[in-house]
């Protein structure tokens, strides 16, 4: 019988919010670059103005304005028709060696790396622009996903989770889907558990139960001018001492050079959001002993966003674990992230953690 829960939201983040509190202040992530400060509190989102107008129209007729272009609500770009007739699915999918190749990572619409146990890292791949046939390998659930799906209003698939993790995603309302369910299978091809993988399309054909449609854009979305002044046309992301991603810039699109991906399915990208967040202990140990931890995705703190061939330093402020995604630079003004694909690195506080940006 297929595992699916639906559970009735509660107040965001205040679970996490009360685990979050007990944890020691971050430290500043070290980069090669000059590190900016931050406000630990997000700051309230700018109002617009009510006040009339002083000048009072010269006519009573009305022009007819054209009205704004369909977007993607997780890239950004261009739209035509409706949108899908299900949720947005995050698969979760494993990224050491031990998943060569993956599959299906080409199709995402937009992609989070987030720390695991042993200073290895996993992916929470976005789809809903194109529902992939096969995706894989297919791994389990963390508590740092409530807030990285929930301001998508994401359907979670994974293998499972731990029992105190799937307390957390209870109490957060999160949808899941995981094995059992319609569209999973195990390969004969590889061990497990390397082997689990989902026919997201046959899931998304019979979707069956309460959903709704991303609330608005994940990120702060804009189709104007990229105003990055760093150069930069490669860069290494260390999460710990055992794992680093390295991008170089290629043909116009930003490449992981040690991805796990087979030929043709890793996921290229116009954009790269680096945040760096919070880390907290989600209290349990896998089955090799090693501590879990768990990133807490709201609040605010140092970010680079790079674009082309260029880079931004700024600060990122996320509103409780379902709000959304605000930058502003250095000078406090809003930052706006170029239409495309986008790959969002949620790199710890720590003195081992750091981003080297070259030209």
């Amino acid at each position: 019988m297929a595992s699916v829960r639906v559970r009735r939201p509660v107040r965001p983040g205040l679970g996490l919010r009360r685990r979050a509190a007990a944890v020691a202040a971050a430290m500043a992530l070290a980069v090669t670059l000059a590190s900016c400060s931050h406000d630990s509190s997000p700051p309230k989102p700018p109002g617009s103005s009510s006040r009339p107008p002083t000048t009072p129209p010269t006519s009573t007729a009305t022009t007819p304005t054209k009205p704004a272009a369909k977007r993607w609500p997780l890239t950004g770009l261009p739209r035509a028709g409706k949108l899908p007739d299900h949720p947005v699915y995050v698969v979760k999918v494993d990224n050491t060696s031990s998943s060569r190749p993956q599959e299906g990572l080409a199709d995402a619409d937009m992609m989070v790396e987030e720390l695991v146990e042993g200073g290895l890292t996993r992916l929470a791949a976005f789809y809903y622009s194109k529902a992939p046939s096969n995706i894989g390998p297919v791994r389990s659930m963390r508590a740092s996903d409530i807030g990285i799906v929930e301001p998508a209003n994401a359907f979670l698939v994974a293998s499972g989770a731990a029992g105190k993790t799937m307390k957390l995603l209870n109490q957060a309302g999160i949808n899941r889907i995981t094995e059992g369910a319609l569209g999973f299978y195990r390969s004969s091809r590889r061990p497990a558990p390397y082997n689990l993988f989902v026919h997201l399309a046959a899931l998304a054909r019979h979707v069956g139960r309460p959903w709704h449609p991303p609330a608005g854009p994940y990120l702060p979305f804009k189709p104007t001018s990229f105003h990055g002044h760093i150069p930069v046309t490669h860069m290494a992301v260390q999460f710990s001492g055992a794992h680093t991603t390295s991008w170089r810039y290629v043909a116009g699109s930003w490449v992981r050079t040690n991805s796990n991906a087979a030929a043709g399915h890793d996921f290229r990208v116009k954009n790269v959001l680096i945040l760096r967040v919070r880390i907290g202990n989600a209290g349990y140990l896998d089955p090799a002993g090693n501590p879990v931890p768990e990133t807490f995705f709201y609040g605010s703190g140092p970010a680079i966003l790079v674009h082309g061939p260029h880079a931004v330093k700024g600060t990122w402020h996320k509103n409780g674990t379902r709000g959304r995604v605000t930058l502003t630079n250095l000078a406090g003004r809003p930052l706006p992230v170029t239409p495309g694909h986008t790959f969002i690195e949620l790199v710890p506080p720590t003195s081992y953690a750091h981003v080297s940006l070259g030209h």
